[in-house]
């Protein structure tokens, strides 16, 4: 029997609708490099139907491949709303890669045209003559701005935009399930792998993340996107901002400069700030710096690697509530959330926001053995494999790549490792290539990277796990000491101080002292990187 409703494709032109006559009046506040630049819903709507006939011209159709190299701004906001209206599909490039990487990818998603940001053309120069499916680069800059030489021919983007004068472009009929965005992970074993994201799964992840028990973007919310934009769909926070009425502020190139960010979070009122823990490591010691405080804020969401205990407190410290998050590129990335029930008790509430939260509204989860497959309980004990199921969760990567990632019955394995207690709550105890197996027994890198940054003197660790004649792997530690205990912090220090927090095995066979630990192209600490180049465990004398 058919239903009685109106079967009304989920996509993203809907949020345009919205932004247009429901929320024209909110705005988006760009940081630039000279003030702020800031301008209405209402204006964004307009210049995105005359991107959309800019593009049509250069001979951008559906289905193509529009790549962005760009920081998180509003010309970058308009992008991702042009590109899929007109039923093409908006790649977002990570800046941060190598041009190996970049080149990669342009060519695995067969770029048609690419739209670089002026400060960005550096980077796109290295692929000159490397990327044979783009027909067009078009630069953003500034009117009157010095625009640096680059070896191609360059398309000015505002002067695209001004020759199509008032056009409405005419938004095409689409099914919900086509692509409208594309994101490639980071490359952190192998190269990038591509994930599209369809209109409706773009869709149903911003209406979560409206509601209460998901990201609670409201209209009144002021949401400061720190996660890149060029990054896991920046997290949907801009399809988040229009179906709900947020207004949207943008750090542009300045995502790495605490005091940039507290200016902008406080001059604009953020109530929502979203980002990566190391993000939030520096701006918590930036505070304490100035003795600093954001009042407005509600919310610091944050994920994209476990958040140490130290900082969720000097967070609190601060009144900024971190509420942690887990997902991937590949879950859009909204996986698990971390708010609390209504029968959590006051003295356990510490012990959970440090868990990865629950499996977020419409996303289904399981653990899986290490070795076996097999299923696991939720008991807070066992721990394996996370994998997960949902209507925005990535059923394959383009052109096939990694086949054995998605399992017959329709999840993904996700690489992760956890536990998850009897309310589904998930505690995150390492990647699966990043736990270390001891003797036969398992060890969590990431508890011992947690415990050691808890010691007052750390700024930052990282744990690998190294080959031993004897037990197959051990842990050895790579530690940043903080500036006044360079030189004094000692091995002995934190192996003592280990001793009383973790198991005496699992302390590690090595304490190596770093200046900085290597990040990725995501800010996460680059285990690959250590690995490679670590020297071998020192035999015991």
């Amino acid at each position: 029997m058919q239903g009685l409703m109106q079967d009304a494709p989920l996509t993203l032109p809907q949020l345009l609708w919205r932004l247009e006559r429901l929320f024209h009046r909110k705005e988006v506040v760009s940081l630039r490099e000279h003030g702020v630049h800031r301008y209405t819903y209402g204006e964004l709507v307009t210049r995105v139907h005359r991107l959309a006939a800019a593009l049509r011209r250069l001979g951008v159709r559906p289905g193509d491949r529009v790549a962005t190299l760009a920081w998180s701004n509003y010309r970058h906001l308009e992008l991702y709303y042009a590109v899929p209206c007109m039923g093409a599909v908006v790649h977002t490039l990570n800046l941060r890669l190598h041009p190996d990487q970049l080149e990669f990818i342009v060519k695995d998603a067969g770029d048609r045209v690419v739209v670089v940001d002026a400060s960005l053309l550096p980077v796109l120069a290295k692929l000159a003559g490397r990327m044979p499916t783009v027909e067009h680069v078009v630069v953003m800059a500034d009117p009157g701005a010095v625009v640096p030489q680059a070896p191609f021919a360059l398309l000015d983007y505002e002067e695209l935009l001004a020759a199509e004068g008032d056009v409405r472009y005419p938004w095409p009929a689409m099914d919900e399930r086509d692509a409208a965005a594309m994101c490639y992970t980071s490359g952190t074993t192998g190269m990038p792998k591509g994930v599209l994201y369809s209109h409706r799964s773009n869709l149903l992840h911003a209406m979560v993340s409206g509601m209460t028990g998901g990201l609670n973007v409201q209209e009144s919310s002021a949401v400061l996107a720190v996660v890149p934009m060029f990054h896991a769909n920046c997290w949907g926070l801009p399809y988040a901002v229009a179906i709900t009425g947020a207004r949207m502020l943008l750090p542009d190139r300045f995502m790495g400069d605490p005091p940039s960010l507290y200016r902008l979070a406080s001059e604009e009122k953020a109530t929502i700030l979203a980002g990566v823990p190391t993000v939030w490591l520096n701006f918590a010691r930036y505070l304490d710096s100035i003795d600093g405080r954001l009042p407005s804020v509600e919310s610091v969401l944050c994920g994209g690697a476990a958040v140490p205990r130290a900082l969720m407190e000097a967070m609190d410290r601060r009144g900024l509530r971190i509420v942690h998050a887990w997902g991937m590129t590949e879950t859009s990335p909204i996986g698990t959330l971390g708010n609390l029930r209504s029968w959590h008790a006051p003295e356990d509430e510490m012990r959970l926001r440090l868990t990865q939260g629950a499996p977020a509204p419409l996303v289904e989860l399981r653990i899986a053995d290490l070795v076996t497959g097999a299923e696991l309980p939720w008991d807070g004990v066992a721990f394996g494999e996370i994998e997960v199921h949902g209507p925005w969760v990535a059923s394959g990567y383009w052109n096939g790549a990694d086949a054995e990632r998605f399992t017959a019955d329709g999840w993904f394995k996700t690489g992760d490792v956890a536990s998850v207690d009897p309310d589904g709550f998930v505690s995150i105890v390492d990647r699966a290539k990043d736990v270390i197996k001891s003797g036969g027994e398992w060890i969590s890198s990431v508890e011992l990277e947690n415990a050691l940054m808890s010691h007052p003197a750390v700024l930052e660790a990282a744990v690998v796990g190294l080959a031993h004649p004897t037990w197959q792997e051990r842990p050895v530690a790579y530690v940043v000491a903080k500036p006044d205990a360079r030189g004094t912090l000692t091995s002995d220090d934190l192996r003592a101080f280990l001793k009383e927090r973790v198991a005496s095995w699992w302390v590690p066979d090595e304490i190596r002292f770093l200046d900085e630990v290597p990040k990725t192209s995501v800010g996460k600490f680059d285990k690959k990187a250590l690995r490679a180049g670590a020297e071998p465990l020192r035999p015991v004398a």
